[in-house]
């Protein structure tokens, strides 16, 4: 297996067929494989040899659909760096990947000086974006205009595909190593079930490409042959302008934008009737949100990933027909490429409905942690890939993921999941969205704290939400204390931080 074998296939097949959109730049498989070896040589040229990293600090766009490609094309290994991050953490991740070529556009020029200041081992950035280039760096099109193309080197199997680090939300990133093998069998098994990113779809880039998620689409749809378009990044406007104008059927979104999108006082004023398909995840969806989506959307096949970047990401689908019922609140069952085991503190299967951790194996799990022995054997071990998360299994085989391990509650001896206590406060329709943490407490040990953004114009009181989730779970889940921001601090995938809600209320303690 390996990363371009769907490039060829739609040379091959359908060179004239639409590749690339972005902006008012369309582009053919013919011109995208010529674009994507050329850049490739420029690699090479520029001392870039097997195995190297070469990272991008990008927004979306079809210069970074080429990127995807032409560094494996010229044998070497993506490090897609997360666009919230500050400049220590960038530079973090270019000396502990010895990433020594690093793409980066418009948008993070002011940050350049401070990386390479940081970061010594980098000798070489590339502008790809629009504006002109700064002194001292490469113009991405003048070395896709000055280099001839080469032939792909053709890295397959174990070989290292990409290196990408982990988000952070649970301590300091790691990178996650990831072969050809992993990235296209996690690929092929989704697009296996038949649900997701037919032939000829045509995939909307909304959600960051920095980020797995979007990376497993994108390589789906590479390797089934169709049309990307890109966003540069996730707006509102701009997502519906491009849905009405390109006619996408296919997006990947998480959960925090799909209920921006559905919420949205203009989503009537567009023509979306062109989706077929959205695949959703990143984290978990209320049931509020998922009823609002198929209300908005009646004819969407809605399509749920659970998963992490060690897995490539999927390790579990919720296919279109099973959104009903108490299955909604689940993340569906194994993946096709995916064998997937629900194991207690001694590693030995938990009992159907017993809660346990997640577990997975198959050719989709990751190689191991960048320069981390440690932090691999700890996730890699008894044969089995150990996501940190904790969830049950029901006797058909579907997964109910109830927290993360690190963020369970222990209040008074009993363990509060806080997703649960988050799905009865979406409910709520004062609640637009909400993060459930444990605190601190006296008599308690930890008790139940919600933040949460509130609803244009609502104002409840902490006694009226108490009452309303009093209805839908046992009353020591019940929140104690309430927080209302404005907002609540996000990852660059779109996942709430709940260490820094935990550090945030620490600090006013304080």
């Amino acid at each position: 297996m390996y990363m371009t074998q769907g490039l060829h296939r739609s040379l091959q097949s359908d060179p004239q067929g639409i590749a690339t959109i972005f902006k008012d730049r369309v582009r053919t498989y013919e011109e995208h494989v010529d674009r994507i070896a050329r850049f490739a040589g420029a690699l090479q040229g520029l001392g870039v040899q097997a195995g190297d990293r070469v990272g991008i600090l990008s927004m979306n766009s079809d210069r970074y659909a080429e990127y995807l490609l032409a560094v494996p094309w010229a044998g070497a290994a993506v490090n897609p760096v997360n666009i919230r991050w500050s400049p220590a953490e960038v530079a973090y991740s270019m000396t502990d990947s010895g990433t020594r070529v690093l793409l980066i556009d418009d948008a993070f020029l002011p940050m350049a000086p401070l990386l390479l200041e940081k970061a010594p081992v980098l000798t070489t950035l590339i502008h790809c974006g629009d504006g002109p280039t700064p002194e001292g760096m490469l113009s991405y099109e003048t070395l896709v205009a000055e280099n001839e193309p080469v032939v792909d080197a053709y890295r397959s199997g174990d070989d290292l595909a990409g290196v990408y680090y982990t988000g952070g939300t649970t301590g300091f990133p790691k990178g996650v190593m990831l072969s050809h093998t992993n990235f296209v069998s996690s690929s092929l098994g989704t697009v296996a079930t038949g649900q997701l990113l037919k032939a000829g779809s045509r995939l909307l880039h909304a959600a960051p490409m920095f980020h797995l998620a979007d990376l497993a689409a994108w390589c789906g749809l590479t390797i089934m042959g169709g049309t990307h378009i890109m966003v540069p990044y996730f707006e509102p406007t701009s997502v519906f302008k491009a849905m009405e104008e390109h006619k996408p059927t296919d997006v990947l979104l998480v959960p925090t934008m799909i209920q921006i999108l559905v919420d949205h006082p203009d989503s009537n004023n567009y023509d979306l009737s062109s989706m077929e398909r959205m695949l959703y995840g990143g984290s978990v969806i209320s049931e509020g949100v998922l009823n609002r989506t198929k209300a908005r959307f009646p004819g969407l096949r809605l399509t749920q990933a659970y998963g992490q970047t060690e897995a490539s990401p999927v390790i579990t689908l919720l296919l279109p027909d099973d959104h009903e019922g108490d299955r909604m609140r689940s993340g569906g069952r194994a993946a096709p490429h995916c064998q997937v085991a629900i194991l207690d503190l001694d590693g030995k299967e938990a009992a159907t409905g017993e809660v346990g951790e997640i577990c997975a194996k198959g050719a989709h799990v990751m190689q191991g942690y960048w320069n981390n022995p440690e932090a691999t054997a700890e996730a890699l071990r008894g044969g089995w890939l150990h996501t940190g998360d904790l969830g049950y299994m029901d006797a058909d085989g579907f997964v109910f993921v109830v927290d993360r391990l690190k963020d369970m509650i222990v209040t008074g001896s009993e363990n509060v999941y806080s997703a649960e206590v988050e799905n009865a406060l979406s409910k709520h329709p004062a609640v637009a969205s909400s993060a459930v943490i444990g605190v601190p407490d006296e008599k308690y040990g930890e008790r139940v704290h919600a933040v949460i953004v509130l609803a244009a114009g609502q104002n409840p009181t902490a006694e009226e939400l108490q009452a309303h989730c009093r209805e839908h779970i046992a009353g020591y889940k019940v929140p104690r204390s309430f927080e209302f921001p404005e907002a609540l601090p996000m990852s660059g995938a779109g996942k709430i931080l709940k260490r820094d809600l935990r550090d945030s209320y620490a600090a006013a303690q304080n």
